[in-house]
C-alpha cells in the first residue's frame, strides 16, 4: 500500500473516486465505465493503471474482456489509515450515531 501522501494523490481525482463507487457494486470493463463516466476509454485505462498500481484495483480476464474490481483488502487498509489521520472526532460521532439508529429501531 502507498504512503498517506500518495493515496491523497490518487484519491485526488474525482473520476478515480468515480471508479471505485461504481467498481463497489461489481467488476466492470474498460467499455462500461468510459460509458458510465463519459469519458474515454483511454482515460478510464489511465486511471484503472494508477488504482491498480496503488493494489486498490484488480483485473481479471473473462474470454476476450478484462473486468476490474476493488482489492476490498487494500481498500480497507487505505480507509483505516485516514480513519488515523483524521482526528476531527468524526469518526467517534458517525459511531454514536450509529449506535442511536440502532437503540432508535431495535
Amino acid at each position: 500500500m502507498k504512503d498517506a501522501a500518495e493515496l491523497f494523490k490518487i484519491f485526488s481525482v474525482d473520476k478515480r473516486i468515480e471508479i471505485i463507487e461504481l467498481l463497489k457494486k461489481e467488476p466492470l470493463s474498460v467499455n462500461v465505465l468510459a460509458k458510465a463516466l463519459g469519458i474515454t476509454q483511454s482515460a478510464v485505462s489511465q486511471h484503472l493503471r494508477v488504482l491498480k498500481g496503488a493494489g486498490l484495483v484488480k483485473d481479471e480476464r473473462r474470454g476476450y474482456w478484462i473486468y476490474y474490481s476493488l482489492n476490498r483488502d487494500t481498500l480497507e487498509k487505505c480507509r483505516q489509515r485516514l480513519n488515523r489521520i483524521c482526528t476531527c472526532g468524526c469518526l467517534g460521532q458517525q459511531v454514536i450515531m450509529e449506535g442511536a439508529l440502532k437503540v432508535k429501531k431495535g
